[in-house]
């Protein structure tokens, strides 16, 4: 996988976690889950692109703000292009990011939702050979686990049609080489200087340890489902240089943006009235785009959090130490859309 440095603002990954969630997981029967699986997958997939891009998140296009020369249409429309790859009930997970990816160009002809897909076909696989009884946590463990050079193969096809911005080239598992290794291993390989070949090295653990728990605190403070979606992606602006920046813009523009984000969650933290709130996330906002920054990672992180808590509904609790849970107000519904 390609990458042209090392992420120092970035924890050290380590495949320690996930060597010991696959141990303890048995790989899931090969067989077809049920249509109403399928289609409840496909449903949890949508809800999460839509309440993405209908949030203001500093830096990113959303309904309110369009940027980067891109509209929240586009990103709309490769959500409705990439759910029937991405959800289907038998495709490997390598052959659901190709898929994703070319019905994706397809419908709009850019790039806009690749690092969405590499999250989320390890999630909506898992989702499609879950076992009576066994948690997705568990169960995306084996699904990592199984990957293989064939998806190594089709991921690598991928990437190289979406062509996302700063791709450079590896001396170690190129994409533009054939794969001589799995698509785990790649990942591996590259944990250190990519947050999403991260999660595939951690079994996701920036998406269980940091987003959701960041996402049920914001929703018991302040009751808003869009508050709970601009709280998680805060937190992973603030937690380590976003991997799209690094690449494109260099590792001083996107440690500035994490110290920028750490400084804006900060002060969302000191708030009371989400008005208050609002006001000063359209300022970073505005700001980011005068410069040109699309915190386009930290973004993709969010949606694979979304996705992640809808495919599980009790995940969030979950992943709270038991001295931290608490239900969240009855008055949110997670799967409805926000938009305004």
């Amino acid at each position: 996988m390609n990458a042209p440095r090392d992420n120092p603002a970035m924890p050290p990954a380590s495949s320690a976690g996930l060597a010991a969630a696959c141990a303890e997981a048995t790989t899931p029967a090969r067989q077809a889950p049920t249509a109403q699986i399928v289609q409840a997958a496909r449903q949890a997939y949508l809800a999460a692109c839509m309440l993405d891009v209908s949030c203001v998140k500093p830096g990113n296009v959303s309904v309110q703000s369009p940027g980067h020369g891109m509209q929240a249409q586009d990103f709309i429309a490769s959500a409705q292009a990439s759910v029937a790859p991405i959800g289907d009930a038998v495709l490997g997970v390598g052959a659901r990011i190709l898929g994703a990816v070319e019905a994706t160009r397809r419908a709009v002809g850019i790039n806009t939702n690749l690092g969405i897909v590499l999250l989320a076909a390890p999630l909506m696989h898992a989702q499609c050979h879950r076992q009576a009884g066994q948690g997705l946590r568990a169960t995306l463990a084996a699904t990592l686990g199984g990957l293989d050079r064939h998806d190594a193969l089709l991921a690598y096809r991928a990437i190289r049609l979406a062509a996302p911005a700063g791709l450079g080239a590896s001396a170690r598992h190129d994409v533009r080489d054939e794969p001589g290794v799995t698509l785990l291993q790649a990942m591996l390989e590259s944990a250190a200087r990519d947050s999403i070949a991260r999660q595939y090295a951690s079994n996701y653990a920036d998406v269980w340890d940091i987003g959701l728990p960041a996402l049920r605190r914001a929703r018991t403070r302040f009751g808003r489902e869009d508050a709970a979606v601009v709280a998680v992606y805060l937190g992973f602006l603030a937690a380590f240089a976003d991997s799209h920046v690094l690449r494109k813009q260099g590792y001083g523009q996107a440690e500035q943006l994490r110290r920028e984000g750490a400084a804006c969650q900060a002060a969302m933290q000191r708030c009371a009235d989400w008005d208050e709130v609002s006001g000063q996330l359209e300022a970073f906002d505005r700001r980011l785009k005068d410069r040109g920054i699309n915190p386009g990672t930290s973004a993709d992180l969010t949606v694979a959090v979304l996705l992640a808590e809808r495919l599980e509904p009790t995940v969030c609790n979950d992943a709270m130490p038991d001295a931290d849970r608490a239900e969240g107000p009855g008055e949110v519904n997670r799967n409805d859309q926000f938009v305004g």
